[in-house]
């Protein structure tokens, strides 16, 4: 099981989270599910909906779109932020390419927690809306 503050340092480097305090994360942290999966595990599957976002603790990961394969992950990477604020089908297949330790955290919890801190909910939107191309 992680140190609490292991989880803040693994949030504080995505960018989704890059500009929120310490409580912020640590609060982020709490609510964070700690999983342990194991080798050919489906973390995400294309066209399906998108209920959580994942940080790789340990191991890796493949991520194939359409069958091919885009890229391998690895522990510090994440995918999943935009099922976080959308309702947008997933756009790849991520598969445990080893045994994973994930760090999971479900829309609905993060939803209320922005709504518990709005101060979250504006640190997220702005480091979304930098995200957005120009146009």
């Amino acid at each position: 099981m992680l140190h609490r503050n292991v989880k803040i340092d693994l949030l504080r480097r995505i960018p989704l989270f890059a500009r929120c305090s310490r409580r912020e994360l640590a609060r982020l942290a709490v609510t964070a599910d700690e999983l342990d999966l194991p080798e050919g595990r489906a973390l995400t599957r294309e066209g399906e909906p998108g209920r959580e976002f994942f940080v790789l603790v340990e191991g890796l990961a493949v991520v194939r779109r359409k069958g091919r394969r885009l890229n391998v992950l690895s522990a510090g990477d994440f995918f999943g932020e935009i099922a976080l604020l959308t309702e947008r089908p997933r756009t790849a297949t991520v598969t445990a390419g080893t045994p994973v330790r994930v760090l999971v955290l479900a829309r609905r919890d993060f939803r209320r927690l922005m709504a518990e801190m709005p101060s979250l909910q504006a640190k997220v939107l702005d480091a979304v809306a930098e995200r957005l191309p120009d146009g």
